[in-house]
Order: structure tokens, then sequence, then C-alpha cells
């Protein structure tokens, strides 16, 4: 039997509370939710929390605040089988927060917290530990601690994936090339080329020559990615969707899930196309996550 895949996953992590209404209305105004959940997430958090449901072992590796929350972050991945040893408490911070309202239509409106007197430094990472894992996930949101752990998987020989979400220019342009899986969100992979046209962007990006797979995931419009020179595609599933919220994040962790299984990219793209899906179909951010009898199963009843 082959082993488990392992990857780290490194970015940042908070606590989100999660409101389902009818509409968001413009401001001023009162609205009344009809559901609540409260999870652990974060991009790269979130990948990792899928990663581990389909079927992997992920560790992840954030800094949190020195106060309560940090302990009851750690329980709830723990709980869910996440290794939080890569969890680092900085001196003085507060554990990061976000607030989420989801509409009838699955669309979001988030309003996170980050506490901007946290220490951005690297120096904690255990960097050593990246001899023990496959692939290094890395999100944009703290790009510091991503550039050294990038730089350093290199290095070793690991495997990298780097969620190509919207952020500043310049911390995608120091990122991406460190990336041998330069997975973009369609937003992302347009504020980084500036092209507003995925498969030309794509290509633009591909001919760089930094990674040897290049991609852009594009919600209801599937996987777009550069293969033998050429734009590959697979589509997303039709569905009802509930609640768009970390759906990216579940494609990511199913996608390098598939492609450390041995799945060739277009078996990997259907299949991470459907895990993101199915989420998207399940109120709760990541918590909508499907397990990996739920893919395989649709898998089979889709022509």
């Amino acid at each position: 039997m082959a082993a488990t895949p392992r990857m780290v996953a490194l970015g940042a992590i908070c606590t989100t509370a999660i409101y389902q209404v009818k509409h968001i209305e413009a401001p001023p105004a009162k609205v009344m939710a009809h559901n609540r959940f409260t999870v652990v997430d974060g991009m790269a958090i979130s990948a990792a929390c899928a990663f581990q449901k389909l079927g992997g072992q992920a560790q992840v590796w954030a800094r949190v605040g020195q106060d309560a929350e940090a302990q009851a972050m750690r329980q709830a991945l723990i709980l869910e089988g996440v290794d939080t040893r890569g969890l680092y408490t900085v001196a003085g911070a507060r554990s990061s927060h976000a607030a989420v309202i989801v509409d009838a239509l699955g669309q979001r409106l988030v309003v996170p917290f980050h506490d901007p007197q946290v220490d951005k430094s690297p120096h904690w990472l255990p960097l050593n530990e990246l001899a023990q894992t496959d692939l290094l996930h890395c999100d944009v949101r703290w790009p510091e601690g991503a550039q050294a752990a990038l730089k350093a998987a290199r290095a070793q020989g690991v495997a990298t994936m780097v969620d190509g979400d919207v952020a500043p220019q310049d911390v995608l342009q120091c990122l991406m090339p460190l990336a041998d899986y330069a997975v973009f969100s369609d937003a992302g992979l347009r504020v980084y080329t500036g092209v507003a046209d995925v498969p030309q962007a794509l290509l633009q990006v591909a001919a760089q020559g930094h990674s040897r797979h290049v991609g852009a995931s594009c919600g209801a419009d599937g996987y777009f990615w550069v293969q033998d020179g050429r734009i590959a595609h697979a589509p997303a599933p039709q569905v009802q969707v509930v609640d768009t919220l970390a759906a990216g994040d579940v494609f990511h962790g199913a996608l390098a899930l598939a492609v450390l299984e041995g799945q060739d990219m277009a078996a990997a793209a259907r299949f991470a196309c459907m895990a993101a899906s199915l989420k998207c179909t399940q109120f709760g951010g990541r918590l909508g996550c499907p397990s990996r009898a739920q893919v395989t199963q649709a898998l089979q009843n889709t022509p």
C-alpha cells in the first residue's frame, strides 16, 4: 500500500463567523441571519483541511496570537486530524478573526482582521521538517514566511504549490515564480499579468518557465491550465450553489492530493473541480468540503 501523501500548508489562520442571510443589503442596514457557523480557516488552512478530509495528511504552519483563541484553533484542527505543531505563538499578538456574510446565491462579503503588529519574521519555521513532506502549499497572506519556505522546499527538492489569489502585484511577483504548481484564481491571474483573458494570461505565465504547471480556477467556468503549450480545460459540474466560501481552497487541497497520488492532470483537475463544486452545495465555508467517497460517487455519476 502506498504511503499517505503528506502536505505542509503555510499561510494565515483565523477564526471565522459565517452568517447566512437572504440578501446582503447596502449600508446602513440591519439584516437577520437564519444560519451561523464558526470555523477555523484561512486559505492555506482550508486547503489543508480539504487535503486531510479527502485522504491525505496535512500539517499547518501559521502564526497565532498569545490568547485563548489560539488554543481553541489548535483544538479544532486537531479534532480534524490536522498536525498543528507548526502553529507558532507570537508574543503579545492577537489571533486573527473574520466575519463572513453569505447570501441566498452563495456569494459573500468577507471582513477579516489581522493584528497589524504581528511579527512577520519567518525565523521560527521548522524548515527541516520539509524533508518528511511531499508538497509545500502556500497562500499569499504571509509573503515573508511563504518566500522562506518555498526557497527551502526547492532547495530540498520538495514540490511547491502557491495559491495565486488576489494580492499586491509585488507579492505575487515574488512568490509565483517559486511555485512548481502555480495555481491562480482568475482574479489573481489578472492582477499578476494585467491580462483579462485567462488562456492568454496562462500562456504568458507558462512562457516564463518558472513552473512545471500553470493553471487558473475560474469558479463555475472550471479549471484551465497549460499542457504541452496549449490550453486544457476541466469544466465545473453544475450544482445548486449555497455557499462559495472556501471553494477555491478546497480545490487547491484536492488538486494537491490528486497530483501526489499520481493522477494525471486531467483527472486531478476533474477531481478538484468536483470537490470544490460539491463544497458549494453546503453552507459553512470549508466545513462543506465533501468526503472522498462523496467525490468518487459524484465522479462516477457524471459523464
